[in-house]
């Protein structure tokens, strides 16, 4: 009871005094500011495109609370910047995001400020395909002025888009002929079709891509040695029926900067969305669709990097890519459908699904290609390869198509799964073989995998199993093989490629995949 009594007690006497307590007192400040940084950097971006949020963090060293009388942007209501400070907007209006007044820190405190921008550089110059924005944040003035620079480097672009309502969101969608009747359906997919000046893509200034850039039938759509291509989410590229896609790049001398080569990525250029996957759609090769071509591309972070459907019994493949590399795809590097494929010298890696996936039959023939997978494997469902004949409707009905031919020579098959490569095989026709290829598979004896028959010459021939590639870093993409991999002399004089990826001369025996092997500098 007495231990009680004195609680009471004392809460009366805290209460009390803090109830006499008067408020905070807050000085003005004095000049003794201090900043995490002295300049941020917002990275770059696009013209008319917003940057991601960025963050300087400001510290009171002092013993005193003070009071900031003004944050401000030194270009004013003009400034490309828009400021948050410890989550408010500051004054209403024009002056929104720009001016703040009598921001209060307490003693041995620190806020955040937040910082963003979306610059037109039609503004700041008429002839430059990049200009180097800046401002600065000024906290107070006269003899306690300080300040913090403010960088962002913009770059000009060639916008493709379609119709877009006062919100800005895409309202336009493609018509074509989606099932073969030779009528155009109205589809759901947001975009529209490129026009015939739009056929080139230069290596002059980049182009950004909105929604689908439609290539229709009689179309070419050419990218030239050192284009870039971004696209917003939920864009890409889809060639219809009648229409071709002719991806010209060139062999690079940087292998950094891949001066020469074609790259195909999302819009945000920040350093943090370099390796992200999913931030596009796909470039999707449509029923119909004839000679595609790819060469020297470079094509990273899409949901699906190329989708190929039908034209399987085509005199010319539908798709021939050759001297590429597909990385960081959300579902899958490449994704055929009865289609057929012709690949040299191309690496596929890091794929949420399948790296490849030929599905629903088709004719497929890859040479001296590196389709491997080192995707988080707890969250992936399929192997580096898979191979099937058949599609499944929402009733349950099962439907095959024949692959006509899947032959895979002096290849690498690989991954940080096992197996990494499934064949399923419901229909009549399901011709496959694996000609000198390094390949991973979960049996180390390969007994017991009969459905496989390994050991018949009618399907494999030549290869070896499960012996590290030796990769440089395959999980930063970085898939050249050294002197301790198991590719090393492997492959087939029968099917050479004079050439690697890079451009080095191949020895016979050659090494599988399309990299000759190296040492790696340190």
């Amino acid at each position: 009871m007495k231990r009680l009594l004195s609680f009471f007690i004392c809460l009366g006497i805290i209460v009390l005094w803090s109830s006499c307590r008067e408020d905070f007192e807050f000085s003005p400040s004095t000049g003794n500011l201090e900043f995490e940084r002295d300049t941020v950097y917002l990275d770059t971006v696009f013209t008319d495109i917003g940057s991601s949020t960025y963050n300087l963090k400001v510290y009171n060293r002092s013993d005193d609370d003070i009071v900031i009388p003004t944050i401000q942007l030194e270009n004013g209501i003009s400034s490309f910047y828009r400021m948050n400070v410890d989550g408010t907007t500051g004054l209403e209006g024009a002056q929104e995001g720009k001016f703040f007044e009598n921001v209060e820190l307490l003693a041995n405190d620190s806020l955040f400020i937040f910082i963003e921008t979306t610059i037109d550089i039609e503004t700041l110059s008429s002839s430059d395909t990049q200009f180097l924005y800046t401002d600065r944040i000024l906290f107070d003035s006269g003899n306690n002025q300080q300040d913090v620079d403010l960088v962002t480097l913009v770059k000009d672009a060639v916008f493709i888009f379609a119709d877009r309502d006062e919100d800005t969101n895409i309202i336009e969608t493609l018509t074509f002929d989606v099932d073969g009747d030779g009528t155009p359906d109205e589809t759901t997919l947001q975009g529209r079709f490129l026009e015939n000046d739009e056929l080139t893509f230069t290596n002059e200034r980049p182009y950004v891509i909105y929604g689908y850039a439609g290539v229709g039938a009689g179309q070419t759509l050419t990218m030239e040695p050192g284009a870039r291509v971004h696209f917003h989410a939920d864009s890409g590229i889809i060639v219809t029926q009648g229409g071709s896609l002719n991806i010209n790049g060139a062999l690079s001398t940087n292998q950094e900067a891949l001066e020469n080569e074609v790259i195909l990525e999302g819009d945000r250029l920040e350093p943090l969305f370099s390796d992200v996957p999913g931030q596009w759609g796909t470039i999707w090769l449509f029923n119909g669709s004839m000679d595609n071509t790819i060469n020297y591309a470079t094509i990273k972070n899409a949901t699906i990097g190329v989708l190929s459907e039908g034209n399987q019994d085509a005199t010319n493949d539908k798709l021939t890519i050759t001297n590429s590399q597909i990385y960081n795809s959300s579902a899958f590097g490449i994704l055929g459908r009865a289609t057929s494929i012709t690949a040299e010298n191309l690496v596929i890696n890091n794929s949420g699904q399948s790296s490849f996936a030929g599905t629903f039959g088709g004719k497929y023939n890859f040479t001296h290609c590196t389709i491997a997978n080192y995707w988080n494997n707890s969250f992936r469902q399929f192997p580096s390869l898979l191979l099937n004949d058949f599609i499944v409707d929402e009733n349950n009905t099962v439907f095959t198509n024949d692959l006509t031919e899947a032959n895979f020579n002096n290849c690498i098959i690989y991954g940080n799964d096992n197996p990494e490569f499934l064949l399923e095989d419901e229909g009549a026709v399901f011709n496959y073989k694996f000609n000198n290829c390094l390949l991973r598979f979960d049996n180390t004896n390969l007994s017991g995998t009969g459905n496989y028959m390994f050991n018949d010459t009618m399907f494999y021939e030549g290869n070896f199993f499960n012996i590290d590639p030796d990769f440089e870093d395959p999980f930063e993409n970085l898939m050249r093989i050294g002197q301790d991999s198991g590719a090393n002399g492997i492959g087939s004089p029968d099917f050479i490629i004079s050439t690697d990826i890079l451009g080095e001369t191949r020895t016979s025996p050659p090494d599988a995949g399309a990299y000759i092997s190296t040492t790696f500098e340190d």
